[in-house]
């Protein structure tokens, strides 16, 4: 595959004086899906928006926007990281299209280095794009990094477990992992020169698993029984799973009281009302069936808000957002012009705008996708690819290799054989290979041969059809696929017609050529896990 990435670029196009463009805070939790509690007013049905709590989310979506409709383009860690980076969709970024294996084209234009080509003091803390080689690439491959005060914060329920077995209590152990996020963050301020607008990516994991089990209600007072009736309908509406949620949610709420301590030191240093603050997730939750490497909408679908000190806030949006427009956005809000290549589109007029609802009307789609995630998932190494589009009332979804096991191939086991419950609950790798291991992951594989759980479980893991099509308004959980229906005959051409426009109009490999550019070497090949590099700040 071979794209002309990079054109003439980093022109400012504005005159502002670079003291008066605005800083940009943002905030991106790995793994985190569409849950706040700002979403539990507009959600219109029981969800766990209801039961978790997101103050600091909150502030920034009622002081800003809040998108009812912000979508990845690809769920997964590094193919949608890639996108946002680089304003593209994850299909036009080479190798880093894929999770492990990936290679990042220094080609390819990437917001955060244009921005300081254009004078921004850029910075970054924990994960921006990886895994991948080399590490971090698109943010200028760990040069900009700011963590010398560390990197626990990444494993939060497991770093306060560990200070509790040593006698800290349950305020104290979160306290030293709050300082360790100041500090790192101090760190990014003290090195900023005088008079310069700052970037800055603040990126923990510890939304990804694995966390303690029993947390969310040991360390945050979530009873997982209150969310019982609250879960996405593909989930078994059973305790474990519950606690299960509940556990991912306390690791929300801990990105949460952190985002709040940063933005409580920027408005002591009266630097608020001067900085963009945006913050979303990279993808749904792991380790839940239709979440992570699914194009369900628990997979695609996640929060985002957007606080611009001085533009029209207090609004709730309905406009389709794929987490690629960021990058424009980011750009044109640092007065840079974003070039042609990328194919994602600035929200600044939406942002400006003054009105609610749908602002722009052309924005009521958008198209996700994915190929590769753990590479040994499937024999070969091959991936599993596909392509949806959602619309208002609409997802499509085709599976173009519907031979190919969804999650991986059902390694090491039978009818009558399956992995005990630990090693399903604590190691990806066993079976399966696209859905993290989880308490929920061992919970299905051991009920799989149950009727009460047999639809949960092949809901999970089975092979799917090639194509998938669903109703919202009567199946927001996306959980019967109609598209065999002569009913919807029509409608399924329509969104085929408009779906595979948009990707032969942006050089999908997928439908271009004889579309096996993803299945063929480099992108199959075997890798090797590349070392972090971790250069000291000054």
């Amino acid at each position: 595959m071979k794209l002309i990435f990079l054109l003439p670029i980093f022109l400012l196009v504005s005159g502002v004086e670079a003291a008066k463009r605005p800083n940009i805070l943002f905030a991106f939790a790995d793994d985190w899906g569409r849950y706040a509690s700002a979403y539990a007013k507009v959600d219109g049905r029981p969800s766990p928006n209801a039961v978790i709590k997101t103050p600091h989310f909150d502030r920034v979506a009622r002081e800003g926007v809040l998108f009812k409709n912000a979508f990845v383009t690809a769920p997964s860690c590094t193919p949608c990281r890639s996108s946002l980076l680089s304003g593209q969709y994850f299909y036009r970024t080479g190798r880093a299209a894929i999770l492990q294996g990936a290679v990042w084209d220094t080609n390819i234009p990437s917001y955060p280095l244009m921005l300081h080509d254009a004078g921004y003091h850029i910075g970054e803390t924990y994960k921006v794009w990886s895994p991948g080689t080399p590490g971090d690439a698109p943010y200028g491959a760990g040069k900009f990094r700011f963590e010398n005060r560390g990197r626990r914060f990444n494993g939060f329920s497991q770093g306060v477990t560990q200070m509790l077995a040593k006698g800290k209590s349950v305020a104290d152990a979160k306290q030293v992992l709050y300082d360790e996020v100041m500090g790192n963050f101090e760190a990014f301020l003290k090195a900023r020169p005088q008079g310069k607008p700052f970037c800055y990516w603040f990126g923990p994991t510890l939304v990804h698993r694995k966390w303690i089990q029993g947390s969310g209600k040991k360390l945050w007072g979530i009873d997982p029984d209150s969310l019982k009736g609250k879960l996405p309908g593909m989930l078994p509406d059973v305790h474990i799973v519950r606690e299960d949620m509940a556990d991912y949610m306390g690791e929300i709420q801990a990105f949460d009281h952190a985002l709040g301590l940063i933005l409580k030191r920027l408005e002591k240093m009266g630097e608020l009302e001067n900085t963009v603050v945006v913050v979303s997730g990279d993808h749904g939750a792991p380790g839940f069936p239709g979440g992570k490497c699914n194009l369900y909408d628990f997979g695609t679908a996640v929060p985002l808000a957007v606080w611009w000190p001085g533009k029209p806030g207090g609004r709730v949006l309905e406009d389709y957002v794929n987490l690629m427009d960021l990058a424009p956005t980011f750009l044109e809000m640092g007065g840079v012009k974003p070039p042609r290549i990328m194919t994602g589109r600035s929200l600044v007029p939406v942002l400006e705008s003054k009105v609610g609802g749908l602002v722009d009307e052309k924005r009521n789609w958008v198209v996700t996708g994915r190929e590769r995630h753990v590479a040994a998932a499937r024999e070969g190494l091959l991936p599993y690819p596909q392509r949806a589009l959602r619309t208002q009332d609409y997802l499509y979804i085709i599976n173009f290799k519907p031979d190919r096991w969804p999650m991986g191939n059902p390694y090491n086991l039978t009818n009558d054989k399956a992995p005990d419950y630990n090693t399903l609950a604590n190691n990806t790798f066993v079976t399966y290979g696209d859905l993290d291991a989880s308490p929920t992951k061992a919970f299905l594989v051991e009920h799989r041969n149950e009727a009460k759980w047999k639809w949960h479980y092949d809901y999970a893991f089975g092979k799917r059809p090639r194509e998938e099509l669903f109703i919202l308004k009567d199946d927001p959980d996306q959980l019967k696929n109609v598209a065999s229906d002569v009913k919807y005959a029509a409608i399924k051409k329509k969104l085929n017609t408009q779906l595979m426009t948009e990707l032969k109009r942006t050089k999908d490999p997928r439908v271009t050529g004889d579309g096996s550019t993803f299945d063929k070497p480099p992108f199959v090949s075997e890798f090797k896990r590349p070392q972090r590099n971790r250069p000291n700040k000054k």
